[in-house]
């Protein structure tokens, strides 16, 4: 199964004053996750952070967290020189709070296509060695040099893909707004005709939190 191949474990090793605090922070943390990243709880316990915590940490890229706890004089030290991680808080909401967005940066980004812009062919031109140029106007909001492009005809789509030119007269530009005239070639794609509309999107990465993310499952 490959989302059980895929899933992102982040370690913790956790320190707290009192055997109590200790569970109730491991099991809390230990329910957090879903199907993409889980948390796993390397090691730990009641009492300082030791010198062997710090080495654990580093050696499974685990991170470290203290409650009501501070590390040995010697650990502190190794974890300076190892780049090892050392949280220590005094409220268990802020810790679990903590673990939840470390999560949520483990989840991959959503890619969500945004809309912007259209334009109509008004008519063509085949160049040598370039193909068919598309001379077009655009008539809804504008359309950008790298952005992603669908050729519709009737509503039906033709070619979905890149541009390879956006130029104004002679000229490449970056965009083309409502309003203006632009000439168009895409990207291995000649069967373009009078009236057909271009349309213009660009995919972003949104940043999924864990609630939104179980949900969409």
């Amino acid at each position: 199964n490959n989302s059980e191949i895929e899933k992102k474990v982040l370690k913790l090793i956790i320190r707290s004053d009192v055997q109590g605090s200790f569970e109730a922070i491991k099991n809390a943390v230990s329910g957090l996750g879903n199907s993409e990243v889980s948390v796993e709880v390397i090691g730990g316990g009641v009492g300082a952070i030791t010198d062997n915590d710090v080495n654990l940490a580093a050696n499974s890229q685990g991170y470290i967290m203290g409650f009501n706890m501070r590390p040995v004089t010697t650990a502190r030290r190794i974890a300076e020189e190892k780049g090892v991680d050392i949280k220590t808080y005094s409220i268990i909401y802020e810790l679990i709070n903590d673990v939840t967005l470390a999560l949520e940066g483990m989840l991959t980004p959503e890619r969500v296509e945004k809309y912007i812009g259209r334009a109509q062919v008004k008519e063509t031109f085949s160049i040598p060695k370039v193909g068919t140029i598309a001379g077009t106007s655009v008539i809804d909001g504008k359309i950008e040099r790298g952005c992603n492009i669908r050729l519709l005809r009737d509503g039906e789509i033709l070619y979905d893909g890149k541009l390879s030119t956006l130029k104004r007269f002679k000229d490449e530009v970056k965009e083309v707004k409502n309003g203006y005239e632009c000439g168009m070639a895409l990207e291995n794609f000649n069967d373009i005709k009078t009236d057909d509309l271009i349309e213009a999107y660009i995919m972003e990465e949104k940043k999924r939190t864990l609630a939104a993310s179980e949900a969409t499952l």
